[in-house]
């Protein structure tokens, strides 16, 4: 017999936490529901659940007004009326770290928990886009489905059904597989997460409502159960909904109406559906729509917000995270709670409305002040470990150089060994006010004959730059801060071989230079050179670099081009009919800036004007709601001047050539890019996104109308074909486009102006213009083909990553000079994360193959008891070591693995 049709109806709202209102106007909003949703699950039994949207911090946003309120909603979270979770917060997925992924979901399990209760629905509603690992994540984490509302058509912006038929799944359920072979049933919202808002108790105007609803619900089912969603954005509670319910039996007596929960629709839908649904491998990215609708480019507004959430992400989890977990093995407490803290007030900021850039001005003010929050924990963290750390490090190894050695620790917080030019600040003197201080003394403090060396007594090139006395204190863990005055020098050198997730030691010591051959760089007039690569700058600008390997010529890189922009935060929408203007045909100026031992540099000026702004017809199309995509406004006549100074730098022994822009933004609604021709012919490129290195099509389907083909990256996006290719490492840089212009150019978004929000009314938003001074840095990697693609990618994830250094004394130490705290090997894999579990105390290193075959994980792990575990750090599979101390993991293709391993030696 047929099972008989039945409606799940859940109750829920779409809670962004801050948008078209600031997060505490909003704030009050959410009291208020929250309120009368807690009074509604009190008061009347029928009204059987609610789903909080699958983030917890609403429960914390709501405490901070209603702390009396905590029993009652631990009441209704452990009877199962109130679902919460499985995430922190509703993060953009492209925009945030893979591991600010991973941490969303720890922590969004680990507060559910406390709760009573967690949901284990993969829950993505209004994600503007879906990573193609979240199967495999999800799945690690004990979860099988995902519900999202984009991705996929039959969708396009805010999920209007497309007139074709030509559907990448024909129902709104589908097996949803990511890279690895992992997979989790998938869910679209086919007619959005408001399906089943706002249901008639009278029945007149319920069977109106019913007649169109589920007429739409049967289109895209591949079950009879169907599932309606009774709420939507910010949507407060139908308290009515059982009547709604009672009506809608009465004239639907074949259909059965359920006030349901994900839980209990899924038990029923998955025993129901049909053996052949369709697998939709990967990124879910609304690639086979118009192209319209993918809301891409919120990857390029407010583009610093972008790099300060770059920045902030690399200090917590490449830089305090390893750095608390090396001085955690050597004896210090793990910082777990102000680990925790400095997380969550980044993830604050990844919500998509967020973390997009698409809300108004006070949101994205009230971000830098997260950000800078977060950034001053992750700061300490580093500080703190670092001091633990150069503590213990045995320097006696300098003792034979005197007694004015002044010895500093050199860490490497990559998964590589890695090698390149950094400072370090050195205290030469100091003198406590305790002590009394005499100032010129301390200015005429004699620095005397010195050279730098390192643990062997190698001696290293080094630059040095006297930077006279400055203020300073301690604090002391036991007494009253100590303030003094130091005498300062500042030391640029090449750090040779340091260590993968470990350190070297240095020292700057009074011995006689020896003279040496003074080698330069720079090779001709705005030519530069090292073993790797040959840079020339032209006329213009522009660049053309050889690749010494293979003799590949890459010519008229970093090219700048400037177009109009009349679209939204949302959306990139050039004026109709424009030509895009370029730095091509611009005279530049050419400064040479530094040439010492290790690096050469250039300055690159261009004196460009743009025009001032869109035409005034702009404004008019704006605040009548004009759809973005129909707007008729040009560029204004009106010119302003626009500087760009771009400095290059060459580092003796890269094989990258460093890039920093910096420009005075006085125009408003236009878009810079600049331009990077591979001329590598190819149908396909790659680009780093979450615990992936996707392979992309460089031309859109079929159905793609919008002239722009804009992309999300994290750290790079590269080019390549057989043995050349061209690799672009960023900093905060998160769109991209591979252009259709017969080269493979890659262009990279500098800088997106624009005025208002978008979507469904007026919003101004002129900080949106982004006026101002911005600096903006890139790496050019010219490499080989197939089988340099690993190492060319692990140079553009160093890139991201900041030295760490501090300076120390000679004492002894329980650590040597050199070291590396962890030892591993693979030919595809790419180091993630290194930090201590929560609940065990173990150290946890997570890893994640780049390439499309399997590989080998060896770790050495000497008289430690090892395991497999997962995103959510669970003992799954014991691990043998070997008579070597090694431990061997196989990794499938584009796997995640996560190795847990006890602290104490067994």
């Amino acid at each position: 017999m047929e099972d008989k049709k039945q409606i799940h109806i859940i109750s829920h709202t779409h809670w962004d936490r801050e948008w078209y209102l600031p997060y505490e106007k909003h704030h009050v909003l959410l009291s208020k529901l929250m309120d009368r949703l807690l009074d509604t699950l009190e008061n009347n039994p029928d009204f059987k659940s609610f789903h909080l949207d699958g983030q917890t911090i609403i429960l914390d946003d709501y405490l901070q007004i209603r702390p009396d309120q905590r029993e009652k909603l631990q009441k209704f979270v452990e009877e199962g009326r109130l679902h919460i979770g499985p995430w922190y917060i509703l993060q953009d997925e492209f925009l945030t770290s893979s591991e600010a992924n991973i941490r969303n979901l720890q922590y969004g399990l680990k507060d559910a928990a406390k709760w009573g209760g967690v949901s284990k629905v993969g829950y993505f509603p209004d994600s503007f886009g879906n990573i193609g690992q979240a199967p495999q994540i999800l799945s690690q984490a004990g979860i099988n489905n995902a519900v999202f509302g984009r991705g996929v058509k039959p969708t396009g912006f805010n999920n209007t059904v497309s007139e074709t038929e030509n559907y990448e799944s024909p129902y709104s359920e589908m097996v949803w597989r990511a890279p690895d072979g992992s997979s989790v049933l998938g869910i679209l919202f086919a007619n959005w997460y408001c399906n089943g808002n706002e249901v008639p108790t009278a029945e007149k105007e319920a069977e109106k409502y019913w007649e169109q609803h589920i007429a739409s619900l049967e289109k895209y089912a591949a079950s009879p159960h169907m599932l309606a969603m009774n709420g939507c954005d910010h949507q407060p509670i139908q308290t009515d909904l059982p009547e709604a319910i009672q009506t809608a039996e009465r004239l639907y007596p074949d259909i059965e109406f359920v006030h349901s929960n994900f839980n209990d629709y899924l038990e029923n839908l998955t025993s129901t559906l049909p053996e052949n649904l369709k697998v939709i491998d990967g990124e879910l990215r609304s690639q086979q729509t118009d192209g319209w609708g993918t809301l891409v480019n919120t990857a390029s507004a407010r583009v610093y917000i972008k790099q300060m959430n770059q920045h902030n992400q690399v200090l917590l989890e490449k830089v305090a995270e390893p750095l608390s977990t090396f001085a955690y093995l050597n004896g210090m407490d793990y910082p777990h709670h102000l680990l925790e803290y400095a997380w969550k007030t980044l993830m604050q900021n990844h919500p998509h409305d967020s973390i997009c850039g698409c809300s108004v001005d006070e949101v994205h003010r009230e971000m830098v002040t997260r950000f800078e929050k977060s950034k001053h924990v992750a700061e300490m963290i580093i500080d703190e470990s670092l001091d633990s750390l150069s503590g213990n490090v045995n320097t006696t190894c300098f003792e034979k150089w005197g007694d004015d050695v002044l010895p500093f620790t050199v860490y490497n917080t990559t998964g590589w060994e890695r090698s390149g030019v950094m400072s370090i600040t050195l205290d030469v003197r100091r003198d406590y006010f305790a002590e009394g201080v005499n100032k010129q003394e301390l200015k005429g403090f004699p620095l005397g004959e010195k050279i730098l060396v390192d643990e062997s007594g190698l001696a290293y090139n080094c630059t040095v730059e006297d930077l006279g006395i400055a203020f300073d204190y301690d604090l002391p863990e036991e007494k009253f801060r100590q303030p003094y005055m130091a005498r300062r020098v500042r030391l640029t050198f090449e750090a040779e071989n340091v260590p993968a997730l470990g350190y070297k030691t240095f020292a700057w010591v009074t011995a006689p230079s020896k003279e040496t051959q003074k080698h330069s760089l720079i090779t001709n007039d705005n030519e530069m050179a090292n073993d790797h690569l040959n840079v020339k700058i032209n006329e213009n600008g522009s660049l053309t670099v050889t690749d010494k390997a293979n003799g590949r010529v890459f010519e008229e890189l970093c090219v700048y081009e400037d177009t109009g922009d009349i679209g939204n935060e949302y959306m990139y929408k050039q004026p109709n009919g424009e030509t895009a203007l370029t730095t091509k045909d611009v005279a530049a100026k050419v400064n040479f800036v530094e040439d010492s031992p290790f690096q050469a540099a250039y300055e690159i000026i261009h004196e460009w004007e743009i025009p001032a702004s869109a035409s005034d017809l702009l404004e008019k199309e704006q605040k009548e709601v004009v759809w973005f995509t129909g707007r008729q406004s040009t560029r204004a006549e009106e010119k302003t001047p626009f500087t760009i100074k771009t400095v290059v730098t060459l580092e003796k022994n890269s094989k990258g050539l460093k890039v920093r822009t910096t420009f005075n933004n006085q125009a408003k609604d236009h878009r810079l890019r600049a331009l990077f021709p591979t001329d590598i012919q190819t149908d396909v490129h790659h680009a780093d996104s979450i615990f992936e290195v996707a392979k992309r099509s460089n031309e859109p389907a079929e159905e793609w109308t919008n002239p722009d083909f804009s992309q999300h990256q994290q750290a790079f996006v590269d080019v390549r074909a057989d043995a050349e290719g061209l690799t672009i490492a960023n900093q905060g840089l998160n769109e991209y486009e591979v252009l259709r212009d017969g080269r493979n150019t890659i262009a990279i978004t500098l800088l997106r102006s624009v005025g208002e929000l978008g979507d469904w009314g007026h919003f101004p938003t002129p900080e949106a213009q982004c006026l101002g001074e911005h600096t903006v840095s890139f790496c050019i990697f010219p490499n080989g083909g197939k089988d340099d693609a690993s190492t060319a990618y692990q140079r553009a994830y160093q890139y991201q990553v900041p030295w760490s250094v501090k300076q120390t004394a000679v004492h002894n130490g329980d650590l040597p000079p050199v070291h590396s705290f962890v030892e591993w090997k693979a030919s595809n894999l790419a180091f993630s994360s290194m930090n201590a579990a929560g609940h065990s105390g173990d150290v946890m290193l997570r890893w994640f193959n780049m390439a499309n075959e399997d590989d080998s994980l060896q770790v050495k792990v000497p008289n430690q008891r090892a395991y497999v575990s997962n995103v959510i750090e669970e003992v799954n599979e014991p691990l043998q070591i070997d008579g070597e101390d090694y431990v061997d993991v196989p990794v499938q293709k584009h796997g995640i693995v996560t190795l847990g391993f006890s602290k104490e030696k067994e």
